[in-house]
């Protein structure tokens, strides 16, 4: 039978360094990656400042109340076509069902998860209380269909509607 002769390596300070150093320098490095992953990826804030969000809240409580007091139909409808553009049109009438005209409408369609992705689409009189607009380059997937319809510089409508696009 053979009998190793080999002996066992002594544990220096040097190897204790070295090994401690090559321990952090992989810790950080997976943290700077990390770090990197997180500051790309991250779509940002739903809005830039709470503090000026709340002070405009009651606003949009008295804006919402007067929008509901106007009862307008609003009826929208997006489609996507297969080159990746998005066609909306909007059919709006007042409380009694007649047509409104002379409205400027704006619509976006917003990703629920990433704000970068947001498309403006512009919106124009296409006829009597009808309203068309276009927007290429639209993925498909869920969004939120926001319209805002304006009168003489005031918001007179908003809605916001989740939407499935193919």
């Amino acid at each position: 039978m053979a009998v190793s002769t080999r002996t066992a390596r002594p544990i220096t300070g040097r190897f204790v360094l070295v090994t401690t150093i090559a321990f952090f320098a992989v810790v950080i490095g997976v943290n700077m990656v990390m770090v990197r992953f997180a500051i790309t990826t991250l779509p940002g804030t739903e809005v830039d400042s709470a503090y000026s969000a709340s002070l405009a809240y009651q606003r949009e409580i008295v804006a919402a109340r007067q929008q509901n007091e106007r009862d307008w139909q609003v009826q929208a409808h997006i489609d996507r076509r297969p080159d990746g553009a998005a066609a909306i049109l909007l059919e709006v009438r007042d409380h009694a069902g007649a047509p409104l005209t002379g409205m400027n409408f704006l619509a976006r369609l917003e990703r629920p998860i990433d704000r970068r992705a947001d498309r403006a689409i512009e919106v124009s009189e296409a006829g009597v209380g009808s309203y068309r607009g276009r927007v290429d380059g639209v993925a498909a997937g869920q969004w939120d269909l926001v319209i805002e319809g304006d009168a003489d510089g005031r918001r007179m409508f908003l809605s916001r509607n989740r939407v499935l696009l193919n």
